[in-house]
């Protein structure tokens, strides 16, 4: 599973979106992105879904959220 933390990004004022985009890319067949943010990135959400993925998201107690993504296909593989 890949893992992206953008909650130090965004306080830094950067846009985390090419470099969440990158790792996206860059996964494998059937690999998860573990994403935690500062806030629940419901826009993401949309632009993922068209690219074939779903999502479960959690807050966590601190606040912020952790979200998995993983392929739509390989959610039905697995359901």
């Amino acid at each position: 599973m890949a893992r992206l933390d953008v909650r130090e990004d965004l306080r830094q004022g950067q846009e985390p979106f090419q470099k969440i985009m990158a790792t996206v890319a860059g996964l494998a067949p059937g690999e998860e992105l573990e994403l935690i943010a500062p806030f629940e990135p419901l826009p993401l959400y949309v632009v993922l879904e068209r690219r074939g993925f779903t999502h479960e998201a959690q807050q966590t107690p601190d606040g912020s959220w952790r979200v998995i993504f993983r392929s739509a296909a390989e959610s039905r593989a697995g359901d």
